[in-house]
C-alpha cells in the first residue's frame, strides 16, 4: 500500500496567514513554512502558477522542510494555456505561447526554478491544470503530447477543468491518454450541482502517484470572488464519503497526495487535519481486524 500524504494547496495564502492558525512567532516566510511542515508531510505550490518560480526560493523550500516532506509544484499559467500577465515573462517578453522562442524560454526558467526541489528529492509532482475551455479533442491531445516530452522524467498529475473529459465514454479515453504519457490523474471533489463541476471520479493512470484535489462545495465555483468560489468547511461525513475511494488508490499507487483547496480562512488545514485522523483511525481499525499491510 502507498504512502498517503495529506496537506494544503498553499501554506502562504493571505486567508490563513490571517487567520490565526501560525502562532506568534512562526509568520515571518521561514517560519510559517516550518510550522507548516511540522505538522503535514505535502504541500502544493500555487505561486509558481502566477509566477514563475526561482531557484533560490525552492532551494530554501528544501533547507526549511524535514526528510520526506514534497511540493507538489503548479504549472506556471502560459504552460497550460491560461491568460498570463505580461509584467510576469522574462526579459519583457509578450505572453505568447505561440511562439516558439518565448515557449522554449519560459520552459527553460521553469524547469531551472524547480531543479533545487528535484535534486533534493521534494518534488512530489508537477500540476499541470488545464482551464476549462481545454476541452478533449486532436488539439488537447497534441498539446498534452508536447508537454509529455517537455517533462520527461518529471512526476507530472493533471486536472481537467471542463467535465467532458471524465463524462460517459470520453472518460476510458481520458485514462487511456493519461496512462499513455505517465501522467498522473487529478480526482477532484467539488459540488456537484453545476453544469461545470467535474464528476468525482478517481482513476489511476500512473503506478507512482494519484492526487485527489479538495475545491470545497460551494455553488460560486466558477462565477463568485475567490473567497466565494472556495468558502466551504468540510464536516467528517464528507471527508468521510472519499475514505474507501482513498483506500483503494493507495492500494494501486507508491504514493497518495491528498490537498485541500478550500483556502478560505483556515479551512483547508482543519479539513486535512481532520482527514489525517479519519485515515489514520481507519488504519489502525483495519490493523485491529488483521486486514492492515505490513
Amino acid at each position: 500500500m502507498g504512502d498517503i500524504l495529506v496537506g494544503t494547496c498553499s501554506w502562504t495564502d493571505r486567508a490563513l496567514v490571517g487567520s490565526g492558525w501560525y502562532p506568534v512567532g512562526r509568520r515571518d516566510a521561514e517560519g510559517r513554512l516550518r510550522h507548516y511542515a511540522e505538522r503535514f508531510p505535502v504541500v502544493e505550490v500555487d505561486a509558481t502558477y502566477y509566477a514563475l518560480p526561482g531557484e533560490r526560493n525552492s532551494a530554501l523550500w528544501a533547507e526549511r522542510t524535514p526528510d520526506g516532506f514534497v511540493f507538489d509544484v503548479k504549472a506556471f499559467s502560459l504552460l497550460t494555456g491560461h491568460p498570463t500577465r505580461p509584467a510576469l515573462m522574462p526579459r519583457g517578453w509578450p505572453a505568447d505561447a505561440r511562439d516558439p522562442r518565448i515557449l522554449d524560454e519560459v520552459w527553460a526558467r521553469f524547469t531551472a526554478g524547480i531543479a533545487p526541489l528535484r535534486r533534493a528529492g521534494r518534488l512530489g509532482a508537477v500540476l499541470f491544470q488545464f482551464p476549462p475551455w481545454f476541452r478533449p479533442g486532436a488539439r488537447a491531445e497534441t498539446f498534452l503530447e508536447q508537454t509529455a516530452r517537455r517533462t520527461r522524467g518529471w512526476p507530472v498529475s493533471v486536472e481537467f477543468r471542463h467535465p467532458a473529459w471524465w463524462r460517459g465514454e470520453q472518460a476510458e479515453a481520458t485514462r487511456a491518454l493519461l496512462t499513455r504519457h505517465g501522467m498522473a490523474a487529478v480526482a477532484v471533489d467539488m459540488t456537484q450541482t453545476l453544469p461545470a463541476s467535474v464528476p468525482p471520479v478517481a482513476p489511476v493512470t500512473s503506478p507512482g502517484l494519484s492526487v485527489v484535489r479538495f475545491h470545497g462545495r460551494s455553488a460560486h465555483w466558477g462565477t463568485g470572488s475567490k473567497e466565494e468560489r472556495f468558502r466551504h468547511c468540510y464536516d467528517e461525513d464528507e471527508l468521510r464519503e472519499w475514505l474507501p475511494r482513498l483506500e483503494a488508490l493507495s492500494g494501486r499507487v507508491d504514493a497518495l497526495h491528498v490537498l485541500f483547496n478550500n483556502c478560505c480562512g483556515d479551512a483547508a488545514v482543519r479539513a486535512a487535519e481532520a482527514m489525517t485522523r479519519l485515515l489514520g483511525r481507519t488504519a489502525k481499525q483495519a490493523q485491529g481486524t488483521g486486514t492492515g499491510t505490513a
